[in-house]
């Protein structure tokens, strides 16, 4: 028997209201995160998407909700395969980077950030969309204001890829030079 959440994420659709939609259930029904995480990480579901399109949304809003969850985050996220999964998960990793570097934002262990870095690192080097190589880039520079090394690595990386990408992406990667050259 389907539960209310899988139906509601199955109805989900991507269109911006559906999704805000059922974020908005999902806060309002936290003691259904676990249900949905776990939907959202297993690769094998047919709704693993629509799920991860939420929780995208969920994280935006509440990304404290999501801190008992990253460690399983860091272990889905290398044997995501889907464009439609890849985008909003890379998209929470710049969440979870920028709010790490905030005064009152969350708190990674330092084994976190690594495995962060080396998971960004791997969407920016394969051959992904361009949205998840932007929110890559992005993270990585706010996580190579602590490490300095990831931003010798991020320039060398956008600098050996840029003739190689769209203008979109040359127009992001421009934009991080310049900051990284400073």
């Amino acid at each position: 028997m389907k539960t209310d959440l899988v139906s509601k994420i199955s109805q989900s659709t991507a269109h911006r209201k559906s999704r805000v939609s059922l974020s908005n259930y999902v806060i309002r029904n936290e003691d259904l995160l676990n249900e949905f995480i776990e939907i959202a990480f297993d690769i094998q579901n047919e709704n693993h998407v629509k799920a991860f399109w939420s929780l995208e949304l969920v994280c935006e809003k509440k990304l404290k909700i999501f801190v008992p969850y990253i460690d399983s985050f860091f272990e889905v996220l290398p044997k995501l395969k889907d464009d439609s999964a890849i985008r909003p998960a890379t998209k929470i990793c710049m969440f979870l980077a920028k709010s790490n570097h905030r005064k009152n934002g969350i708190s990674l262990t330092q084994e976190q950030e690594h495995n962060l870095i080396e998971a960004l690192i791997d969407r920016l080097i394969q051959d992904e969309k361009v949205a998840a190589k932007v929110y890559s880039m992005k993270a990585l520079f706010v996580l190579g204001k602590k490490y300095d090394w990831v931003h010798e690595e991020l320039k060398s990386i956008i600098e050996q890829d840029y003739s190689n990408h769209s203008a979109a992406y040359q127009a992001a990667t421009r934009n991080l030079l310049k900051k990284l050259n400073k």
